[in-house]
């Protein structure tokens, strides 16, 4: 059982997979910070500060406090929608970056290509003129 953990761990999926809870961490602070101090403020403002998380209903001595689940759903569909505009910006700009780099590759690829079959022109005129 040893050698199949030492094996596990290893293969490196332990080590990514640390790696990647380790980075998730870090950036769910900057998700939280950029909703809780940017979006959230500036949504206030058009939904006038509403705050869901007081509401509840009582049945007898215990609370049901919907209010704070409610605001959890809301909170939730802010932090999905910025990071979504976030990665669709990361992946236009990433898309833009690949095409500009395709293009510079397939001119240089066409420009040496051209050259290419320029020598091979220029070598079948010497081999017609010289069999004439």
């Amino acid at each position: 059982m040893f050698k199949e953990f030492k094996k596990f761990i290893s293969r490196g999926n332990a080590i990514d997979l640390a790696i990647a809870v380790v980075m998730g961490s870090a950036f769910t602070g900057i998700v939280r910070s950029l909703v809780n101090d940017i979006v959230g403020p500036i949504l206030g403002i058009f939904l006038g500060g509403i705050d869901f998380s007081n509401l509840s209903v009582t049945i007898g001595s215990a609370a049901i406090k919907y209010g704070s689940f409610l605001q959890a759903v809301i909170n939730f569909l802010i932090i999905a929608a910025v990071i979504f505009i976030i990665i669709k910006a990361f992946n236009a700009f990433e898309k833009r970056v690949l095409n500009s780099q395709e293009m510079q590759l397939t001119g240089e690829a066409a420009s040496s290509e051209v050259k290419v079959l320029r020598e091979i022109r220029d070598l079948l005129k010497k081999e017609a003129g010289t069999k004439q």
